[in-house]
């Protein structure tokens, strides 16, 4: 490392859930034999002693291009978007990234965070502290946003959908939408539905939200939730679901409503047979 290039090196921590490391190391080699295949460069993939269910991944990239390449192909996509849901992933060093500015940090926000010695898995197997031996369990007093934050799969996309659904301008049909899109590395992107008097520029909050993450840089995503003030769930409209397919995958997709959720959905279960760059 000391050797390398600084703006063509790419560290992160990596937090592994317990129970998940074969998977981990697993998806590392993969990981790793994509990028020598295609030329993007090479993956150095090291234990914490200390702490055994912690990684730290270093990618050596060829050049800043070969970078950004990788991180808008098809193929590695599935690979990265299954890392994020298994691990917490910390991003040390980004040198071969533009550093952006212009990202806010939002309440419901998981990753990039600032450190904190208290987040992350828990790692103690063994009760110290109260007397009738049994730890708590109910929910930790102590979890907030930030602390939110740092946990994979805790992140309230519905929550967030349904704030979203709160700026909408539903002026001609009065049927507000939110959508909350959780991207690769944690953050969350929303939209809602936005209405026009020649209607046919209308557009749909699921599409508002991955414009948004597209135009932010983000181009690989987890799930999206979708809510709607209806007692039956709200399911995405047949161009969503074409724009969600090209640029989301085979996303998780769960339907709620004002006071519970609706159900959850594979996108290729509601969008069989799709139409995307593969048949060009």
């Amino acid at each position: 490392m000391v050797e390398s290039d600084p703006s063509r090196l790419s560290v992160t921590v990596v937090d592994v859930q317990s129970g998940g490391e074969a998977e981990f190391l697993t998806l590392a080699r993969a990981f790793a034999a994509l990028l020598l295949r295609k030329d993007y460069g090479r993956v150095e993939t090291i234990r914490d002693e200390a702490f055994p269910s912690r990684y730290y991944v270093v990618r050596h990239w060829v050049n800043a291009d070969a970078a950004a390449r990788c991180h808008a192909d098809d193929e590695i996509r599935p690979v990265t978007t299954r890392l994020y849901q298994i691990a917490r992933i910390t991003h040390v060093v980004n040198g071969a990234r533009p550093a952006d500015q212009q990202r806010l940090l939002m309440d419901d926000r998981r990753a990039q965070a600032e450190a904190d010695r208290r987040t992350g898995f828990e790692r103690r197997t063994k009760d110290i502290g109260r007397p009738e031996g049994e730890r708590r369990s109910s929910v930790d007093r102590r979890l907030g946003p930030r602390r939110l934050r740092g946990r994979p799969g805790d992140v309230d996309l519905v929550s967030a959908a349904r704030r979203a659904r709160e700026h909408a301008d539903a002026a001609f049909s009065h049927f507000k939408v939110g959508a909350a899109l959780e991207t690769a590395d944690g953050t969350i992107i929303t939209g809602c539905n936005i209405e026009n008097a020649t209607y046919g520029l209308t557009i749909c909050a699921e599409r508002v939200a991955m414009f948004k993450a597209l135009s932010e840089g983000h181009r690989a995503f987890t799930r999206i939730a979708i809510v709607a003030d209806t007692a039956a769930p709200t399911p995405p409209c047949g161009a969503c679901r074409q724009i969600l397919w090209e640029f989301g995958g085979n996303l998780e997709i769960t339907l709620a409503n004002l006071k519970e959720e609706k159900g959850q959905h594979q996108l290729a279960d509601l969008l069989p047979l799709p139409f995307d760059a593969r048949l060009l």
